[in-house]
Parts: structure tokens; C-alpha cells; sequence
């Protein structure tokens, strides 16, 4: 296993607050992912975001990696912009990086949320059908799929100017590097180590999220020391995306200023 090249993207320097670092959604470009979120969050908090790899600005990959070393590459990406304490928040692969992160810097983690995301996502069958079909097809070949899991119904039609762009991103991604990052989520188990956290976990849930079960979110929460769960009504599985008012309110109300 090898140490991705992770870099990262200031989104707003301005606001006196804790800093966020924010994670991406497999197959998102985390600057346009949070793109919708970031205005109700900017004037309070700096805020930066990293991509996975392969996707937005981090290079692609050839070997494989783990989740662990997604965190590890991601603290030290924080380490070259000089961030010293800050608060963690991802979607989906993102959350689950997050957690990671969380678990292996507790100094320096002053909150974790995830967001759609689970300690455990997916099986690892599955993951590796994915990784499969996309070193065959590329990535184009999972936009059909990938739009109905994203979204609420009807969003795409009532928001094309929102929802189109993160599926063009989706085309553009270095087709191993998604591979590679559905082989790490098939190896990844962390629900064993939600209740080792010592800082707070905030989880919110899309309502309507094909990807996990409301109870197991919920679960999730119940099993850290000090944990809160959210749901997003009328949500998917980008929640920032569909509700992004709704997301920040809550990550403003977790993190201190």
C-alpha cells in the first residue's frame, strides 16, 4: 500500500472561526460538491477542501491505497497550509476519511462530521463489481447510475444548473483512481472504532439516501461518546448539494468559533 498524493483547495479564507476541512463524495470534485454549502459557511469559518485521488486537483494513482492512508495524506496536506486545529466534515468516502482522520489526530480535531457516510459503506463485493466495471467502461459509464443515487427525485429537472456539472466532473475522473478508491472502501471497517473517538461525531443522513439505512446513520451516532444525528428531509445522497442551507446550520451549530 502506498500514500496518495492528496492536495488540497483553499475554499474561503475569510471568518475568524475554527477552520473546516472538507471532504468530497466518491466521484466529486470537493470544490464543486461543496460549492452550494460554502456561502452560509464562509463568512464565519476558513474553509479548505481535499480530493481524493484521481479526482479535482490530486493526482491520480496507480497503486493501491487504504483508507488510513487517504487520512494519513490528508493530515499532511493540512500540515503544508499550516493548519493546526480544525474541524473535520466529508460525504460519503469523505465522512468515512474523516472518521479516519479524527481517530489518528484527536489533538488536533475539534469535530468530525459525516455526512451520508457510514463507518462501514457498501460490502466489499460490491465495491470490487464497481472497481471492475469502471476499469472496463470508465467512468462515464456511472453517471446514469450515480444520478439516481445522488439526488432526490426531481432535483436534476429543478436544478440542472447544480446537478449537471458534478456529473461532467464525474466523466473526467482518472478511471484507476476511482477503481482504487472502491478497493480501499471494500477493505474499510471502522465501526468498531466510533465509540475509541474522543471529540464529538455529528452524522446526517439524507432522508431519501438509497446508499445507507436512517437507522444505521442513527446507530452511528449512538455508539460515539458524544454523538448527535441529523436528518436532512427531502435529501440524497449529496446532501450539501440539495440542501446546502440545511447542512451548514448544522455544522455551524457543532463547531466552535
Amino acid at each position: 500500500m502506498t500514500v496518495p498524493d492528496i492536495r488540497l483547495t483553499p475554499l474561503a479564507t475569510g471568518g475568524g472561526g475554527m477552520p473546516f476541512l472538507l471532504g468530497p463524495s466518491l466521484g466529486t470534485r470537493v470544490a464543486r460538491v461543496w460549492d452550494e454549502a460554502r456561502p452560509y459557511l464562509a463568512d464565519r469559518h476558513p474553509l479548505f477542501g481535499w480530493d481524493l485521488p484521481g479526482h479535482g486537483v490530486s493526482p491520480a494513482v496507480t497503486e493501491p491505497f487504504t483508507v488510513d492512508e487517504v487520512a494519513e495524506a490528508v493530515l499532511r496536506a493540512a500540515d503544508d497550509v499550516g493548519l493546526g486545529r480544525f474541524a473535520v466534515a466529508g460525504i460519503s468516502l469523505g465522512g468515512l476519511v474523516s472518521l479516519a482522520v479524527a481517530l489518528s489526530a484527536p489533538d488536533r480535531i475539534v469535530s468530525t462530521t459525516m455526512i451520508c457516510s457510514l463507518p462501514r459503506l457498501g460490502t466489499a463485493e460490491g465495491w470490487a463489481e464497481r472497481a471492475a466495471s469502471v476499469r472496463a467502461s470508465g467512468t462515464p459509464s456511472l453517471v446514469q447510475g450515480s444520478a439516481q443515487r445522488w439526488f432526490a427525485p426531481g432535483f436534476i429537472d429543478a436544478s440542472p444548473t447544480v446537478a449537471s456539472p458534478l456529473l461532467t466532473d464525474l466523466m473526467d475522473i482518472d478511471d484507476e483512481s476511482y477503481a482504487r478508491c472502491n478497493e480501499a472502501l471494500g477493505a474499510a471497517d471502522y465501526r468498531d472504532r466510533v465509540r475509541d473517538l474522543a471529540i464529538p461525531l455529528t452524522v446526517i443522513a439524507g432522508e431519501v439516501d438509497p446508499v445507507l439505512t436512517l437507522a444505521d446513520a442513527e446507530a452511528t451516532a449512538a455508539a460515539a461518546r458524544t454523538g448527535s444525528f441529523h436528518v436532512i428531509a427531502g435529501a440524497s445522497h449529496l446532501a450539501p448539494v440539495e440542501k446546502p442551507a440545511e447542512v451548514a446550520a448544522i455544522l455551524l451549530s457543532e463547531v466552535p468559533l
